[in-house]
Protein backbone atom coordinates (compact mmCIF):
# COMPACT_ATOMS: atom_id res chain seq x y z
CA UNK A 1 0.00 0.00 0.00
CA UNK A 2 2.91 2.53 0.68
CA UNK A 3 4.49 1.44 -2.72
CA UNK A 4 1.03 2.41 -4.44
CA UNK A 5 0.87 5.73 -2.30
CA UNK A 6 4.14 6.56 -3.27
CA UNK A 7 3.56 5.96 -6.90
CA UNK A 8 0.49 7.86 -7.17
CA UNK A 9 2.08 10.61 -5.69
CA UNK A 10 5.20 11.13 -7.98
CA UNK A 11 2.40 11.58 -10.53
CA UNK A 12 0.84 14.55 -8.84
CA UNK A 13 1.31 18.52 -9.26
CA UNK A 14 -0.50 19.51 -5.66
CA UNK A 15 -1.92 22.57 -6.76
CA UNK A 16 -3.23 26.01 -5.02
CA UNK A 17 -4.08 28.77 -7.84
CA UNK A 18 -7.21 30.13 -5.79
CA UNK A 19 -7.10 33.63 -6.54
CA UNK A 20 -7.10 34.71 -3.00
CA UNK A 21 -4.22 32.26 -1.80
CA UNK A 22 -1.57 33.48 0.59
CA UNK A 23 1.84 32.69 1.60
CA UNK A 24 1.08 30.56 4.35
CA UNK A 25 -1.36 28.49 2.29
CA UNK A 26 1.98 27.85 -0.12
CA UNK A 27 4.21 27.26 2.46
CA UNK A 28 1.73 24.68 3.70
CA UNK A 29 1.34 23.11 -0.08
CA UNK A 30 5.40 22.79 -0.47
CA UNK A 31 5.37 20.94 3.05
CA UNK A 32 2.84 18.82 2.04
CA UNK A 33 4.67 18.17 -1.48
CA UNK A 34 7.83 17.28 0.43
CA UNK A 35 6.23 15.67 2.90
CA UNK A 36 4.73 13.05 0.14
CA UNK A 37 6.80 12.92 -2.50
CA UNK A 38 4.65 15.13 -5.02
CA UNK A 39 5.87 15.37 -8.63
CA UNK A 40 5.74 19.54 -8.62
CA UNK A 41 3.60 22.28 -6.76
CA UNK A 42 1.88 24.33 -9.47
CA UNK A 43 1.52 27.97 -8.10
CA UNK A 44 0.82 31.70 -9.46
CA UNK A 45 3.59 33.25 -10.47
CA UNK A 46 3.81 35.23 -7.39
CA UNK A 47 4.74 32.77 -5.37
CA UNK A 48 7.17 30.96 -7.76
CA UNK A 49 10.10 32.42 -5.73
CA UNK A 50 9.13 31.52 -2.07
CA UNK A 51 7.90 27.76 -3.15
CA UNK A 52 11.64 27.97 -5.02
CA UNK A 53 13.22 28.87 -1.65
CA UNK A 54 11.18 26.13 0.68
CA UNK A 55 11.62 23.15 -1.65
CA UNK A 56 15.22 23.92 -2.15
CA UNK A 57 16.86 20.88 -2.31
CA UNK A 58 14.09 18.57 -2.75
CA UNK A 59 13.07 16.46 -6.16
CA UNK A 60 9.94 18.36 -5.85
CA UNK A 61 9.49 20.77 -9.16
CA UNK A 62 7.86 24.42 -9.34
CA UNK A 63 5.26 24.68 -11.92
CA UNK A 64 3.42 28.12 -12.57
CA UNK A 65 0.86 29.23 -14.84
CA UNK A 66 0.84 31.51 -17.76
CA UNK A 67 -1.59 33.34 -19.53
CA UNK A 68 -3.56 31.92 -16.35
CA UNK A 69 -7.14 31.24 -16.88
CA UNK A 70 -7.99 32.85 -19.89
CA UNK A 71 -5.43 32.73 -22.39
CA UNK A 72 -6.12 35.46 -24.01
CA UNK A 73 -2.64 37.62 -23.43
CA UNK A 74 -0.48 38.04 -26.66
CA UNK A 75 2.05 35.90 -27.37
CA UNK A 76 4.91 38.44 -26.52
CA UNK A 77 2.89 39.02 -23.26
CA UNK A 78 3.15 34.85 -22.93
CA UNK A 79 7.00 34.81 -23.53
CA UNK A 80 7.37 37.68 -21.06
CA UNK A 81 6.00 35.42 -18.52
CA UNK A 82 7.29 32.85 -19.38
CA UNK A 83 11.03 34.46 -19.01
CA UNK A 84 10.25 35.72 -15.96
CA UNK A 85 9.00 32.61 -14.20
CA UNK A 86 12.03 30.69 -15.37
CA UNK A 87 14.60 33.11 -13.77
CA UNK A 88 12.47 33.39 -10.61
CA UNK A 89 12.93 29.70 -10.35
CA UNK A 90 9.87 27.56 -12.32
CA UNK A 91 10.91 23.91 -13.68
CA UNK A 92 7.46 24.00 -15.71
CA UNK A 93 5.23 26.49 -17.34
CA UNK A 94 1.96 25.74 -17.92
CA UNK A 95 0.67 27.46 -20.60
CA UNK A 96 -3.06 28.25 -22.07
CA UNK A 97 -3.88 28.31 -24.90
CA UNK A 98 -5.99 31.51 -26.92
CA UNK A 99 -9.40 30.02 -26.93
CA UNK A 100 -11.11 32.66 -28.50
CA UNK A 101 -8.41 32.10 -31.28
CA UNK A 102 -9.72 28.71 -31.59
CA UNK A 103 -12.78 29.58 -31.78
CA UNK A 104 -12.25 31.40 -34.63
CA UNK A 105 -10.37 29.05 -36.12
CA UNK A 106 -7.32 31.35 -36.48
CA UNK A 107 -4.81 28.34 -36.73
CA UNK A 108 -2.19 30.44 -37.77
CA UNK A 109 -1.93 32.13 -34.72
CA UNK A 110 -2.26 29.48 -32.70
CA UNK A 111 0.64 27.70 -33.85
CA UNK A 112 2.45 30.80 -33.86
CA UNK A 113 1.52 31.54 -29.94
CA UNK A 114 2.52 27.73 -29.11
CA UNK A 115 5.36 27.91 -30.94
CA UNK A 116 6.62 30.76 -29.26
CA UNK A 117 6.00 29.66 -25.95
CA UNK A 118 7.49 26.50 -26.52
CA UNK A 119 10.86 27.82 -27.85
CA UNK A 120 10.82 29.92 -25.02
CA UNK A 121 10.61 27.18 -22.28
CA UNK A 122 12.54 24.82 -24.12
CA UNK A 123 15.41 27.31 -24.93
CA UNK A 124 15.97 27.33 -20.89
CA UNK A 125 16.15 23.37 -20.61
CA UNK A 126 12.47 23.80 -18.79
CA UNK A 127 9.06 21.73 -19.57
CA UNK A 128 5.80 23.32 -20.86
CA UNK A 129 1.95 22.19 -20.71
CA UNK A 130 0.02 23.19 -23.09
CA UNK A 131 -3.56 23.28 -21.56
CA UNK A 132 -6.48 23.17 -23.78
CA UNK A 133 -9.38 23.55 -21.76
CA UNK A 134 -11.28 20.71 -23.46
CA UNK A 135 -14.56 21.06 -21.64
CA UNK A 136 -14.79 24.54 -23.95
CA UNK A 137 -13.70 22.84 -26.90
CA UNK A 138 -15.21 20.38 -29.73
CA UNK A 139 -14.12 17.24 -30.52
CA UNK A 140 -13.26 18.51 -33.84
CA UNK A 141 -11.14 21.38 -32.13
CA UNK A 142 -9.54 18.92 -29.89
CA UNK A 143 -8.00 16.82 -32.74
CA UNK A 144 -6.64 19.91 -34.61
CA UNK A 145 -5.14 20.99 -31.23
CA UNK A 146 -3.37 17.44 -31.04
CA UNK A 147 -2.04 17.97 -34.25
CA UNK A 148 -0.39 21.40 -33.51
CA UNK A 149 0.62 20.51 -30.03
CA UNK A 150 2.62 17.55 -32.15
CA UNK A 151 3.98 19.65 -34.64
CA UNK A 152 5.03 22.46 -31.88
CA UNK A 153 6.54 19.08 -29.51
CA UNK A 154 4.87 20.14 -26.33
CA UNK A 155 6.21 18.05 -23.35
CA UNK A 156 2.41 17.91 -22.26
CA UNK A 157 -0.91 18.54 -23.36
CA UNK A 158 -3.40 19.38 -20.35
CA UNK A 159 -6.92 19.08 -20.23
CA UNK A 160 -8.05 22.10 -18.03
CA UNK A 161 -7.62 25.01 -16.03
CA UNK A 162 -10.28 24.01 -13.29
CA UNK A 163 -11.79 27.21 -13.72
CA UNK A 164 -14.26 26.03 -16.86
CA UNK A 165 -15.06 22.27 -16.16
CA UNK A 166 -12.49 19.82 -15.38
CA UNK A 167 -10.76 16.95 -16.70
CA UNK A 168 -13.05 13.87 -17.58
CA UNK A 169 -12.20 10.21 -19.02
CA UNK A 170 -13.30 10.81 -22.33
CA UNK A 171 -11.29 13.92 -23.13
CA UNK A 172 -7.79 11.77 -21.41
CA UNK A 173 -8.53 8.87 -23.57
CA UNK A 174 -9.18 11.26 -26.74
CA UNK A 175 -5.56 13.05 -26.25
CA UNK A 176 -4.15 10.27 -25.88
CA UNK A 177 -5.68 8.31 -28.48
CA UNK A 178 -4.71 11.28 -31.03
CA UNK A 179 -0.80 12.26 -29.33
CA UNK A 180 1.98 10.25 -30.11
CA UNK A 181 3.59 8.67 -26.99
CA UNK A 182 6.37 11.07 -26.46
CA UNK A 183 3.76 13.63 -25.47
CA UNK A 184 2.42 12.99 -22.18
CA UNK A 185 -1.34 13.99 -20.74
CA UNK A 186 -2.18 16.06 -17.84
CA UNK A 187 -5.10 15.71 -16.59
CA UNK A 188 -6.52 18.55 -13.84
CA UNK A 189 -9.89 19.85 -12.40
CA UNK A 190 -12.04 17.99 -10.54
CA UNK A 191 -9.83 15.33 -9.52
CA UNK A 192 -10.18 14.99 -5.88
CA UNK A 193 -10.34 11.56 -4.49
CA UNK A 194 -8.02 8.10 -5.21
CA UNK A 195 -10.43 6.20 -7.40
CA UNK A 196 -10.72 9.19 -9.93
CA UNK A 197 -7.06 10.10 -9.87
CA UNK A 198 -6.60 6.11 -10.65
CA UNK A 199 -9.03 6.11 -13.36
CA UNK A 200 -7.40 8.71 -14.88
CA UNK A 201 -4.29 7.69 -14.91
CA UNK A 202 -5.55 4.20 -16.22
CA UNK A 203 -6.99 5.53 -19.43
CA UNK A 204 -4.13 7.49 -20.38
CA UNK A 205 -2.92 10.37 -17.84
CA UNK A 206 0.81 10.67 -17.00
CA UNK A 207 0.41 13.87 -14.33
CA UNK A 208 -2.43 14.70 -12.43
CA UNK A 209 -3.39 18.37 -11.14
CA UNK A 210 -5.07 18.32 -7.94
CA UNK A 211 -5.26 20.75 -4.97
CA UNK A 212 -6.75 17.84 -2.94
CA UNK A 213 -3.45 15.56 -3.48
CA UNK A 214 -2.85 14.97 0.31
CA UNK A 215 -6.67 13.13 0.41
CA UNK A 216 -5.92 11.24 -3.13
CA UNK A 217 -2.36 9.97 -1.58
CA UNK A 218 -3.78 8.91 1.92
CA UNK A 219 -7.10 7.74 1.33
Amino acid sequence: MREERMNIAATIDHTNLKTDCTQKQIEQLCTEAKEHGFAAVCVPPYFVVSAGRLLKGTNVKIATVIGYPLGFSGTFAKVEEIKRAIDEGADELDVVINIAAVKDKNWNHINSDIDSCVSAAHMRGKIIKVILETSLLTEEEILKMCEICTERQVDYVKTSTGKAGGATLKAVELLRKNLPANIKIKASGGIRDRQRAMRMLEVGADRLGSSSGVAIVTE
